[in-house]
Formats: structure tokens, sequence, C-alpha cells
């Protein structure tokens, strides 16, 4: 089973909501009396569809030495429940020709399954058994899941540098926020974690008012409003915790770290705190800090590819990394590796000189227009898929944003000023506040390489 734990690790993605205003059209929301929000979309191209099911918790609803708990409920649902116990779920969707995933991240947990229309229903019957019916108390089952968690921990955060340089560049700038810890949870948490904690997470959080389930395909609004009614409409809606904001404290000054651990490169990631749609009435700044993002790195044409990589040859890979779409704040990135024979500190220099450039002077209308296409055809191009479709009709949903917010973040930034990408760089990226994590690259034996500095 593949996760999308690791999404955020690819520094150099980059993620917006469908901005087509096609796809706003035929799209229907219903609401089911337990509180259970459906929203579907007809795409009669192939005859397929896609089921998706978002709980609205992740990461960072969880609390200091419980996390992890949402990723390791992620893995416990595929292990069963009293009326599909075993694989049954997963033997079913594939036998009807279809895949699945699934996925815990900071602000949801979902479950996809995308196969021949003809067969919807069946996905209907087995998300709404699991989202009552799951079975959470054999203790071997358990602990040798946990073992599969802490192993994926091992491969894909401890023994890979850079994530784990990511892991500490988070905990270091955030004091207070819960995004400072990595979904999948620190390695001490995760194995101190009991059956009750995962039963508890699920009692907790798995419930219908607690949930939207995305549904796009070859499919008619009304069945599958009928469907969510016959299997999902009976399912009680539940008491949700009350969640008590957490939001990050005014940073007082400049953060730095340094992770010696055996790699092959050095590596520098650099942070400043930014809002998101949902911490701003603003609209504008996190529609110019997007913009600013793909002016940077949005291409061979962007100034990082042109500036740093080909004409000073200062980096080999330099990226920005900005989502607008969180649950609340979080950071604007540069990370970068250097070229041969350049220093960390001299990439260092070189990465914020462009931040200076932008403060200093106006970007180019020429320039601004080139971001705006890219971001906008990349995101046009995405309609060709009905998994991507759900996924960020999903996802915006989740995080208490409307489904259709991506068109009114379009509008926005089509009216989106030089000046105004000017004022979010000089408002938002200052060193003086920054955190910065360097990655220096140590032999086996333990010795740091000095050449890098």
């Amino acid at each position: 089973m593949l996760t999308r734990l690791l999404s955020f690790f690819l520094i150099t993605c980059f993620a917006l909501p469908c901005f087509a205003q096609s796809s706003t059209i035929n799209t229907h929301k219903y609401q089911l009396d337990n509180g259970l929000t459906l929203i579907v979309r007809p795409d009669h191209r192939a005859p397929i569809a896609t089921m998706q099911v978002w709980y609205k918790v992740g990461s960072t609803y969880e609390t200091n030495g419980r996390t992890g708990l949402s990723h390791f409920l992620e893995h416990m649902m595929f292990k069963g429940t009293k009326h599909n116990p075993g694989s049954t779920f997963t033997d079913t969707i594939y036998a009807l020709g279809g895949h699945l995933n699934a996925f815990a991240y900071y602000d949801y947990t979902g479950y996809l399954q995308t196969l021949p229309a003809q067969y919807l229903e069946a996905v209907f019957v087995l998300e709404a058994d699991r989202m009552q019916h799951l079975i959470v108390d054999d203790e071997a089952i358990f602990e040798k899941e946990k073992q599969v968690i802490l192993e994926e921990r091992r491969m894909r955060v401890d023994d890979q540098p850079i994530v784990l340089t990511y892991e500490r560049f988070l905990a270091t700038a955030f004091d207070s926020s819960p995004y400072r810890v990595l979904p999948i949870g620190w390695h001490a948490d995760v194995a101190a974690t009991t059956l009750d904690d995962v039963k508890n997470w699920y009692d907790a959080w798995y419930g219908p008012n607690n949930a939207i389930v995305v549904v796009i395909g070859d499919v008619n609004p009304e069945k599958v409003y009928g469907l969510a009614q016959e299997y999902f409409g009976d399912i009680k809606e539940k008491t949700l915790p009350v969640l008590k904001p957490q939001p990050e404290v005014k940073p007082l000054g400049q953060k730095r770290i340094t992770v010696n651990v055996p790699a092959t490169l050095p590596y520098l990631i650099m942070g400043f705190h930014a809002p998101v749609l949902n911490s701003t009435q603003e609209l504008w700044e996190p529609a110019a800090l997007t913009l600013l993002s793909s002016i940077l790195d949005g291409g061979q044409s962007a100034r990082f590819s042109k500036e740093l990589i080909r004409n000073q040859r200062i980096a080999s890979v330099a990226s920005t990394n900005y989502d607008p779409f969180l649950r609340d704040a979080n950071l604007f990135t540069l990370s970068a590796v250097p070229a041969s024979g350049i220093g960390i500190y001299q990439l260092e220099a070189a990465l914020l000189e462009q931040i200076a450039l932008l403060k200093q002077n106006l970007v180019s209308e020429q320039e601004l227009n080139r971001a705006r296409k890219q971001i906008m055809a990349t995101e046009i191009y995405k309609l060709d898929s009905i998994e991507a479709q759900a996924d960020e009709i999903g996802s915006l949903e989740s995080v208490g944003l409307p489904w259709d917010m991506g068109n009114e973040f379009l509008q926005e930034l089509l009216i989106i000023t030089p000046e105004q990408i000017q004022l979010v760089a000089q408002k938002y990226l200052i060193p003086e506040y920054m955190t910065v994590a360097i990655l220096k690259p140590q032999s086996i034996q333990g010795e740091v390489d000095a050449a890098q500095e």
C-alpha cells in the first residue's frame, strides 16, 4: 500500500487546485442528515469512476507523545472489519479491475479507489463498512504493523539525509505549531503507540460528520447520492473532539541548525513564516506568494534555474516550496544543493541575494505573466485525471475551504501586480527571522567534510 506520506518531502513540488471554470459547472454537493458531505462530478470521457473518502484528521490534530497516530490508523484501515475480514477490501477492489491508495497528511487522511464505474456500489459498501466496523483488537496484527511502520520510517526518513534534515528543520522552524512534526511521527512515539491509542483515534474521528466523499467519473449524481444515502445515511454522527487552536508564536530572531549525518552532498533549506488562505483575510497575499514562488522556481525560465544553476553555476539544484491551502499558517521555503566546489555559505548568500533583488526591484510584467501562464497550464492539464480532480476537491474541503476556491484564487492570480510581489517579499521573506538548516555530509567514521563550508 502506497501512502502520500512523503509527498511534501519533494521540495520541488508545487500544488494548487484546478482552476478550469468548466470543472465547476457540473459539480454537485450534498449534505446527509448525519453530517457526511458528498461531492459528485460527472466525467463521461471513460467508463471509470473514482471514489475518495477524506477524513478531517491528520498529524496536526495529534499531541506531543502521540504523533503518527493518523498514519498508523491509515495502515490499520486495511486489516479488515467483522464483515470483510483480512484483505477482503483490497482483494475485492483488485478483483473488480480497480486500484486503491491511501495517504495520511498534515490536515487529513484519505482513501481512494478507482475502478469501472459499473462497480461503484461495491466501493460504497466497503467504505461504509470500515467507517463503522473496523477491527482494532488483534494485538498480533497491531504489533506486526507497528514494525512495518517503523521500517517505513527508517527507510524514508532516518536513512534519507535530506528528509532527516527537513524533519529537524521543521522542528526548529516551529515552536508551537503542530506542523513541526512530520505526519509519520517521531520514532519514539510510534514505537510507544498502543492498540488502544489507535482504536481511540478511530472512535474519535472516523464518523460521517467528519468525512467527505468525493466521486468523479462516468456517473449520475442523483444515483450516487442515492448510494450515499443507502450505505452511509444510517451511520450515526459522532461527537467530535474539540480541537484547540495552536498558532505559531511570533518569531523573535533567526534560528540555525546543522545536521551532521552520512551523506553524499551538502544541502541547505531556509524557511520564512508565511500566511495561507485560512490564516489571513488578505487573499492577495497568498496569491502573490504563489506567483513569487513560481518566479523563482517555475521551470527553466525561472530565476533559480537561469541565474543560480546556469549563469552563476552556484547551485546544482535550487527550488522553492509554498502551499497556500493548509489548515493554518506555514512556511515559504528555499532549498538548494551547491554546485561542485561551491561552499554552503556561498550558496546561502546567493539565495538571499535573489530575495533581496525581489525586494529592491519590481518583477517585469513579462516575468509575471510567464508565472501565471505556467501555473494555469499545469492545473488545467490536471483535469485529464479524475483522481487529480477528486484529490483537489477533497483536500480543499478537508482544510475548511470551499471545493471551488480555486476559481476565486485564479481570479486573484490574474490581477496580482509587480508591486504586490515586492510587498510580500518585503513583509515575509525576512532573513532576521528565518530558519536555516544545513546538512553537512559526514563520513562513515564521523568526520565532517570541511571543504563544503
